[in-house]
């Protein structure tokens, strides 16, 4: 009887209206079957903080009207696709269908520490454009709902949670510019955040965006504990325009005064990320140019290896990759600039899961 019940419940998806993660429409639903509120809280635990799936949150509704709050409500947002194990680190690429057709991908990142991490995604492509990622390919993309963006950490959250590991961090640093899709990266956030969603501290979290200076304000100014992350790649305004498209619209001098602003309001660093390019962004004239503009910001500076998307000609060069030379020369001259720095460790290049690899597929 149980299994059949299970069975009932996977095929009214199509039917479902209101989200887990709508909190006034979830509370229409409740009055509607006249549950008690610490019903719902118990559901939202269980899928929510506990991770434990779909059908062992509905246990905690009374069984009477359990066939019709799982009619009503939407526990997921998203149909998997694909998951890809890598074979060489702990990564594992998830490949997600929306709604109405789009492919989006999130990453879970086992760090050999024993913590793990979740890259997720905010867009089903990206406006960005930037030369050297696979996602900026993708045409026709658009926003993902702040359930759909939630809904990736569920899915992982629960894969997590079968191995025996707890998921700790979480990343916007997957497919798209979250601060281009603000309403929900920020609802989103806040449910990340919120005591009766998922709970998770704010250090935990980060965003990362190319620098929309506007948005940076309101996003630390929202969200003074979530980690900012800033894909700038290069401080000469001239090469930076030409790697990334969009980026044009915010000269380098805007970007900079908002990092200074956002060093006002965070006890944190603004992590600083730097696409290590052979003979485009590993120059002496850009470890210059980079320790200048720097100079007076609170940032912790992060070397990031470039993971190939395919041929792809700048400048009439092949784009690649820094030799460790080049990468060893950057970071002894940042540290002897009195910053922060580390060299990215990426993980899932294998599984096409490494930065700017993600929707590599789509092309």
């Amino acid at each position: 009887m149980v299994c059949k019940e299970h069975v009932a419940f996977r095929m009214t998806l199509s039917g479902k209206t209101v989200s887990v993660h709508d909190t006034s429409g979830l509370d229409q639903v409740r009055k509607r079957l006249k549950l008690d509120p610490g019903i719902i809280r118990q559901v939202r635990a269980a899928l929510l903080r506990s991770f434990l799936g779909e059908a062992k949150a509905l246990q905690s509704v009374p069984f009477d009207v359990r066939h019709g709050f799982a009619a009503a409500v939407r526990l997921h947002e998203l149909t998997p696709v694909e998951r890809r194990d890598s074979r060489t680190d702990g990564a594992t690429k998830l490949v997600y269908r929306t709604s109405d057709g789009h492919r989006i991908e999130s990453v879970i990142l086992r760090i050999q520490s024993g913590r793990s991490s979740l890259c997720v995604s905010s867009q089903t492509g990206c406006p960005g454009g930037c030369r050297f990622c696979a996602t900026g390919r993708i045409k026709g993309g658009r926003n993902l709902t702040s359930a759909e963006v939630l809904d990736q950490v569920v899915q992982a959250g629960g894969i997590l949670a079968a191995e025996g590991r707890r998921l700790r961090n979480v990343v916007l640093m997957g497919m798209g510019e979250p601060l281009l899709n603000e309403d929900a990266v920020y609802s989103a956030l806040a449910a990340l955040q919120g005591k009766d969603g998922f709970n998770l501290s704010g250090r935990h979290l980060l965003v990362s965006t190319l620098g929309i200076p506007d948005a940076i304000r309101r996003l630390t100014a929202q969200f003074p504990q979530v980690g900012l992350a800033i894909s700038l790649h290069s401080a000469r305004q001239t090469v930076r325009d030409d790697l990334m498209p969009l980026a044009r619209r915010w000269p380098l001098g805007e970007l900079r005064q908002a990092i200074l602003e956002a060093n006002t309001c965070q006890d944190r660093e603004v992590m600083i990320e730097i696409l290590m390019l052979a003979g485009v962004t590993d120059t002496e004239a850009d470890q210059t140019a980079l320790v200048g503009w720097l100079t007076g910001l609170r940032v912790h500076v992060n070397l990031i290896p470039y993971n190939s998307v395919g041929d792809i000609v700048f400048k009439d060069a092949p784009l690649r990759g820094s030799p460790n030379v080049r990468i060893q020369a950057m970071q002894e001259a940042l540290k002897a600039a009195a910053f922060k720095v580390t060299r990215r460790r990426s993980l899932g290049s294998d599984i096409g899961a490494a930065c700017g690899q993600l929707g590599g597929n789509e092309n």
